[in-house]
């Protein structure tokens, strides 16, 4: 077997049911779960249409770069959403969900046999990103949240040595679980570096049509392109229909930009055997194509927070996220000790609503001490209709002003 396959830690939800064993939820209140980052908004019309009249797709097998046909819809998206005109043939590929391509990335990049080859994550962060590092071979450094910036990444903490022995970084924004933008200035930050290291970035940007302003978030490409770095130079962005769509089970995304890495990227995923289902790839141009039901997806999400935080923000140290659909809330310091685990097993137990706690989303930082940034907090993703998100705010607000 592989001996780096021991290297790899249980998902955050294996071990929150294990941390769980034995409480009984309260059998008087139906189950709510703001636990799970699943959508669970029914999957738009545009793409179950999609899916039914093209089946006849199955007879053939497809290619790994995917059809110019969706190839074209994923690069119209792009000029439409971000104003960039990208190379379709040669600047997008699409992937079986964002999840696998960011795993494979690492493969692909990462040379395990350079001294010290590292990749440096966000702290909390999606685990993908840590597995996908040590099965590449390489060592990891942690970048923190910084809470006087709304939880956003603090690469400004990172050593100059840890960076000169970089390969690679992953850069999530909007950020999973604070929900913080990126700003042009820090991405300015991370291409000077990247241009001084020779270190690939990841933009994994899955929640970037989630959000509660009127303006979109900013990207990476449309950033490199704000800054005049129109080649993309070792930068991919990675973008999802899971979240905007609301269709986790299609599997379907892309990624885009440096052509020299997409065409790295393209032969690796040959030989992995990545194509996408031509059945898929029909419903993803006809969702790629549609902007009405993504509208209606992020109205969804806006009319919860508003119902929302208004119920949680005078008792728990919590704020409207910059996108997405999580709020990252402080445990009160007076309740289970601060304890995020603790907190996360009492709301189980006597109001049966699952959060998941912030220490699980991240790692302890032997450059910042041992400190896990994600202690103390929980991640509440507001996924379920905005009733049962209500009872479970309202439910969480009860317990806590009941507690002495």
């Amino acid at each position: 077997m592989n001996p780096r396959l021991e290297l790899l830690q249980p998902y955050p939800f294996e071990r929150l049911r294990a941390l769980q064993a034995g409480i009984t939820p309260n059998p008087a209140l139906p189950a709510i779960s703001l636990g799970l980052g699943e959508p669970r908004h029914p999957a738009p019309a545009v793409v179950l249409e999609a899916l039914r009249e093209n089946l006849a797709g199955l007879s053939n097998y497809p290619a790994t770069a995917g059809s110019p046909e969706l190839r074209g819809a994923i690069a119209a998206w792009i000029q439409r959403r971000y104003g960039l005109q990208l190379d379709a043939a040669t600047q997008v590929l699409p992937c079986n969900g964002s999840r696998e391509a960011l795993f494979a990335i690492a493969q692909t990049v990462v040379d395990a046999s350079r001294p010290g080859a590292t990749v440096v994550v966000p702290n909390p962060f999606y685990q993908i990103y840590e597995g996908a590092a040590l099965l590449a071979g390489a060592q990891l450094a942690f970048a923190d949240s910084d809470p006087l910036r709304n939880f956003a990444a603090d690469w400004g903490a990172t050593p100059e040595d840890v960076w000169a022995r970089t390969q690679l970084v992953y850069v999530c924004t909007p950020g999973n679980p604070s929900g913080a933008v990126m700003p042009l200035a820090e991405w300015q930050r991370l291409f000077e570096l990247s241009d001084r290291h020779g270190f690939v970035i990841a933009a994994d940007e899955c929640y970037s049509e989630i959000y509660l302003a009127e303006q979109p978030p900013l990207g990476g490409l449309e950033a490199a392109a704000k800054l005049g770095r129109h080649d993309f130079r070792r930068l991919i962005s990675f973008t999802s229909l899971s979240k905007r769509s609301s269709v986790p089970g299609l599997r379907s995304g892309f990624v885009a930009g440096d052509a020299a890495l997409i065409k790295a990227f393209t032969l690796y995923r040959t030989y992995h055997g990545s194509a996408m289902s031509p059945v898929v790839q029909a419903a993803s141009i006809a969702a790629w194509n549609d902007e009405a039901h993504v509208v209606e997806n992020r109205a969804a999400y806006q009319a919860k927070f508003a119902a929302v935080l208004p119920l949680l923000q005078d008792v728990l140290d919590v704020a409207a996220p910059d996108a997405g659909f999580y709020l990252w809330a402080g445990v009160p310091k007076t309740l289970c000790g601060g304890c995020d685990i603790e907190f996360a097993k009492a709301l189980l137990g006597q109001c049966n609503v699952q959060v998941l706690p912030g220490s699980l989303l991240a790692r302890a930082n032997p450059a910042a001490g041992g400190r896990n940034p994600g202690q103390g907090r929980v991640r509440m993703a507001l996924v379920a209709e905005v009733e049962a998100c209500v009872q479970a705010a309202q439910r969480i607000r009860t317990f806590i002003e009941s507690q002495p």
